[in-house]
């Protein structure tokens, strides 16, 4: 895009007349972007009542909404399932515990508010087994969950998450019959670590979820619907256009996904009080080899191609795109853009509210209804 290009070109004068100062601002907001951090702690734990098995969490947009969650925290319990609000103030917010905290346990004041729900496939009580990937990075662990249609879906989860992130959508998709196998791929801290341990953003992810298809194929599988998630998305986006089993792959099932890095990132910046030309300046450092070492990453991000709007024609295959107007941060932006651009191949039903990846968690019944009517609309039965 002619702004990235433009970024690109002005960055090392740039960097030389604000100095070596700046360069390194530079440099470490385009670290940010492509190596894996530790998990965010979003809000805080006021009060546990383990009496009424209740919990007072500080109120943010994400923990006022109703719907059942979960809550990553440290101490006594690392990880906790919330459900109803019960209610709320300016401040804060009180929810019902559906995980048991006993009298006496001890949680951080730290938390980490997640739309993941399930943590483990063993939750879903359905039959599964661990299988590994062989992919250009190396063994990649995956769940499989075994159904009776040739028609697969495989799935892939977001940035700085792992492959739990998938484990709300199993259910709806094994009613309808479909095989699930949920992947991980290189740097998410289950699969194998590429040498710098940076992200590629999908540029280099796509290659180990290519082998999760190929995988697929070899045990059963006629057909794959790929389903991303998040950063998850931009990875099947790539997979579909670029991989050799490309003939193969009969959808694609996009859940607040990152079509454009861009639009992403750009917006991000702007909440995170980052202000222009940083976050160009840090894309086109990104963008060029040796700045893009510099900043941690394994090679060049190439922004262009992971745009995926600019590259709608490419595409070829129905897609369902689930994404919230009220995301937060992953914009709908690029997603509605992507609608517009291919409304012959792309369904986008309307979501509001819910916030990123939440969509299930906060309207399940819709959420689930508009994968059923898709899957059924397209003709993927449990048959074929």
């Amino acid at each position: 895009m002619k702004s990235l290009r433009h970024a690109v070109a002005l960055l090392v004068p740039a960097v030389a007349a604000l100095g070596a100062a700046a360069a390194l601002l530079v440099l470490g907001v385009a670290r940010r972007v492509v190596m894996p951090g530790r998990r965010p702690s979003d809000t805080e734990i006021i009060a546990v009542d383990t009496g009424a098995q209740t919990i007072e969490l500080v109120r943010t947009p994400d923990t006022e909404l109703p719907g059942r969650y979960g809550l990553f925290t440290s101490g006594t319990a690392g990880y906790v399932k919330l459900g109803a609000v019960l209610s709320a103030d300016a401040k804060t917010v009180r929810r019902k515990l559906l995980t048991k905290i006993e009298p006496g346990a001890r949680l951080d004041r730290q938390a980490g508010f997640s739309g993941w729900y399930y943590s483990a496939p063993s939750e879903l009580h359905l039959p599964w087994e661990n299988v590994l990937i062989g992919s250009p990075a190396g063994p990649c662990p995956a769940w499989l969950f075994p159904a009776s249609s040739s028609t697969w879906v495989i799935q892939v989860h977001g940035r700085g998450v792992t492959r739990a992130e998938c484990l709300r959508a199993v259910p709806v998709l094994h009613a309808a019959g479909f095989p699930n196998l949920v992947v991980s791929y290189r740097n998410d801290g289950e699969a194998p670590r590429s040498r710098s341990g940076a992200y590629a953003l999908g540029a280099a992810e796509w290659r180990d979820v290519d082998a999760a298809v190929s995988y697929a194929l070899r045990h059963g599988a006629e057909r794959v619907i790929l389903m991303g998630w998040s950063m998850g998305g931009a990875v099947a986006l790539q997979t579909a256009v670029s991989s050799g089993n490309r003939d193969r792959i009969a959808g694609l099932i996009l859940e607040s996904p990152v079509i454009d890095w861009r639009t992403v990132l750009r917006y991000q910046a702007r909440e995170l009080g980052i202000r222009a030309p940083l976050p160009d300046l840090a894309m086109g450092a990104l963008s060029v080899p040796l700045t893009a070492r510099l900043s941690g990453a394994e090679d060049a991000i190439p922004f262009d191609r992971l745009d995926m709007v600019a590259r709608a024609e490419e595409l070829a295959v129905p897609i369902l795109i689930l994404h919230s107007d009220d995301d937060g941060f992953v914009p709908a932006d690029a997603s509605h853009a992507l609608h517009e651009a291919r409304p012959d191949l792309v369904t986008m039903p309307p979501f509001s509210v819910a916030r990123h990846t939440k969509l299930w968690n906060y309207d399940q019944v819709g959420w689930s209804d508009a994968i059923t009517e898709w899957t059924r609309a397209q003709g993927f039965s449990a048959s074929a």
